[in-house]
């Protein structure tokens, strides 16, 4: 008996994937899409990628009425050109699926209408008697059919259509189907994607050196002898601080020592061997004066915005019993996996920039302002982004990048460390709010109300939930000032506002003899039927909708022996988001053992990247929650690096993070940052119920519960 088997035929895979051939002709459809003579297609994602997957979502929703495969799409990152692609080019605020749905369905749609034109008059037939299948073109009632690779060259030459008709929702194909992340194969295997890879022929790397502390300047440093120094080009100092400022440049530190060389070893070096000189401006200071400068201004701060309904005093004034919780917040860095960096190459008569930024527009403004040349002669090219939610949002270090390049005159890369970047700024800014509770003999709630401050921007919502269900209510919300650098953080302000409120809530259900979610439920049934107010910002129907979905999903209400659960809501960036957090005890430490998530964002362009987006969005809440804090003494960040900033670890990680979408045919919005907010009052919550204390003050890892003396660290260890 003879057996014959062959170690690589065992290797292939199954079904062999369908390709189509690199064409020898493009041809341009419009600012979104060119077509090839073979019929592969290539879309431009027009919005920069920072890790939210809007370069896979985009094209497929122009993919998707432009009706092609998606195994014959390529993907490119756009330029910034607002024109082209008739929609801001900005990632922020998970807006971008939100703002383009029309504009990427109507680039989609145009062009196949321009495709079927050509045919029809290719044909000499009217083009209601034409249709289309994955890119191709069929008489509806004949048997020609021709692909769009070879109409393609016709199609150029049609005008533009001013109106065409989009799919019904119920006719989608490819929306709504699980696709993997375009660029998953090369972020995989290394290849060059993110602003730090760039590289140009004859360009130089630069570094540059702050202040050491908020508060203070530069004077001057030993010039010479940095320049002197092995693979030094330069030394120099540049005022790249804007005067006004541009909107979005937050930088407290305009005034800079750059150095320019070959390597970024050598400029390291020349780094520690600055010897700068610093003069004090203003007050230097420490987390325990913003403490108190926050606990003043909760009251006496510069009010930002208020909402009152009824007569709250007199409501508290007449309550058998009141309910009042103060929150915190520390100052938290955001740490980008990929250090900050920009290339900038600036001539006599323009400028190109190139990297990581998420607001290309306002770089290319700022750059214009600072170089004194037209916005038309700058460039802006996009890359990928090594993380940031927020932290790219602003123009300095794109802006410094070009002001270096234009004293060398040459191109540049300018390169952040670690160090730079911690103490630099743009930081969550720290936040307080009070919570306060009315209840009558019988435990009904009468009154409700919120006052927030936080530095340079409160953390309140007057117009959001609980607004509309209570009768008196009152929310204000007030700003401090500060001469720190902040700016946004993934969820601005609702991260934080969302976990005090629904712990704050947690707490009230327990003092009425309530179950949280029906306490929740019971308020928006009010907000529907008989609102308070008019302003209230969400639509109740949906809120209440992802409470019931997560309430069934995670069978809540059920005994579960050993599982201590916590749950939060919350609504922001236009969707609705619900969580169960599920904790047990595994020796002296506590677990996230699943987290469920009810969320309603409308159409799920695309399954695969919405789940990843909620689950990272858990983690980064958890995480941030439990040990995120950054200290300031005599105006300096006491972190510098991860050596001493703790930052949650896999093995602190929930186990299990499962996601359910309500389905509907409302037009979608964006996943980045709405899946964070919930998971920090539901860990609080879970917390309580694992160890009956609560927290009021992050991060909880380092502060004790207010209610049962000094913390048992051993309860509060995750992982």
């Amino acid at each position: 008996m003879l057996i014959g088997f062959n170690w690589l035929a065992g290797c292939t895979p199954a079904g062999k994937k369908e390709t189509v051939a690199i064409p020898n002709e493009w041809f341009t459809i419009n600012g979104y899409i060119k077509i090839g003579d073979t019929g592969m297609v290539t879309i431009y994602s027009p919005n920069p990628e920072i890790g939210q997957n809007v370069m896979t979502s985009m094209p497929m929703i122009v993919a998707e009425e432009l009706d092609v495969k998606w195994d014959h799409v390529r993907v490119e990152q756009g330029m910034l050109d607002e024109d082209a692609f008739n929609n801001p080019q900005f990632a922020g605020g998970s807006l971008s699926i939100m703002l383009g749905w029309d504009a990427l369905r109507m680039a989609g749609a145009t062009g196949r209408r321009m495709l079927l034109e050509a045919a029809a008059k290719e044909w000499g037939v009217p083009v209601t008697e034409l249709t289309t299948e994955a890119g191709v073109i069929r008489e509806k009632n004949g048997s020609r059919t021709i692909p769009y690779g070879a109409i393609a060259p016709k199609a150029v030459d049609i005008a533009v259509p001013e109106e065409v008709e989009l799919k019904d929702p119920k006719d989608f194909k490819l929306i709504g189907t699980y696709q993997k992340n375009v660029e998953g194969p090369k972020i995989v295997t290394g290849k060059p994607l993110f602003g730090l890879d760039f590289k140009r022929e004859g360009m130089l790397l630069a570094m540059i050196e702050h202040p050491p502390a908020f508060g203070m300047q530069l004077k001057d440093f030993n010039q010479d002898e940095i320049k002197a120094m092995p693979g030094v080009k330069d030394a120099f100092v540049i005022e790249a601080g804007l005067n006004p400022p541009g909107r979005m440049d937050v930088n407290a530190f305009p005034r800079l020592i750059a150095i320019v060389g070959e390597s970024t070893w050598q400029l390291m070096q020349a780094k520690k061997a600055l010897k700068a000189k610093w003069e004090r401006v203003s007050p230097l200071e420490s987390s325990e004066s913003q403490r108190r400068q926050l606990e003043r201004d909760l009251e006496k701060g510069e009010l930002q915005e208020s909402r009152k309904d009824g007569d709250p005093d007199a409501a508290f004034a007449r309550a058998a019993r009141v309910i009042e919780r103060t929150y915190s917040a520390p100052i938290i860095a955001h740490n980008t996996l990929e250090p900050m960096n920009f290339f900038a190459h600036v001539k006599e008569d323009e400028a190109e920039l190139i990297g990581p930024t998420q607001t290309p527009n306002a770089l290319r403004e700022a750059a214009s302002k600072l170089l004194g040349m037209p916005e038309e002669r700058i460039s802006v090219a996009m890359t990928r982004m090594g993380g940031g939610f927020g932290r790219r949002l602003y123009t300095h270090f794109g802006v410094e990048a070009a002001a270096i390049s234009q004293k060398m005159g040459a191109p540049i890369k300018l390169i952040y460390t670690r160090e730079d970047d911690m103490t630099q700024g743009t930081y969550r800014p720290a936040y307080r709010s009070t919570y306060k509770a009315a209840l009558d003999e019988n435990n009904n709630l009468i009154a409700f109300s919120v006052r927030g401050v936080g530095f340079r921007e409160g953390p309140v919502f007057p117009n959001r939930f609980p607004a509309g269900t209570i009768g008196h209510y009152f929310a204000e919300k007030r700003k401090s000032p500060s001469n720190l650098s902040f700016g946004a953080w993934r969820a601005p302000r609702s991260h934080f506002t969302a976990g005090a409120e629904q712990a704050f809530l947690d707490e009230l259900a327990e003092a009425m003899g309530k179950d949280p979610i029906e306490l929740r439920l019971e308020l928006l049934e009010r907000a529907k039927n008989n609102p308070v107010g008019e302003k209230n910002e969400y639509d109740p129907e949906r809120y209440a909708g992802v409470l019931k979905l997560v309430k069934e999903k995670a069978r809540w209400g059920e005994e579960m022996p050993g599982v201590y659960r916590g749950v939060a809501a919350y609504f922001c960036h236009n969707y609705y988001v619900a969580e169960v957090v599920d904790m047990v005890k595994v020796d002296d430490r506590l677990k996230v053992k699943k987290v469920w998530c009810a969320v309603d964002c409308g159409i799920v362009v695309n399954p695969e990247g919405a789940i990843n987006m909620i689950q990272g969005g858990v983690v980064d809440g958890i995480g941030h929650t439990l040990y995120s804090e950054l200290p300031f003494e005599n105006g300096a960040a006491v972190h510098k690096n991860f050596n001493t900033y703790q930052l949650i670890r896999y093995s602190q990680a929930p186990e299990e993070i499962e996601v359910f979408f309500v389905e509907n045919d409302i037009s979608p919005t964006g996943l980045g940052e709405p899946g964070l907010p919930p998971a920090v009052g539901a860990l609080a919550n879970a917390i309580y119920q694992a160890t009956g204390q609560r927290f009021y003050h992050q991060p909880f890892s380092s502060q004790p519960a207010e209610t049962g003396g000094e913390l048992d660290r051993k309860m509060i260890r995750i992982g």
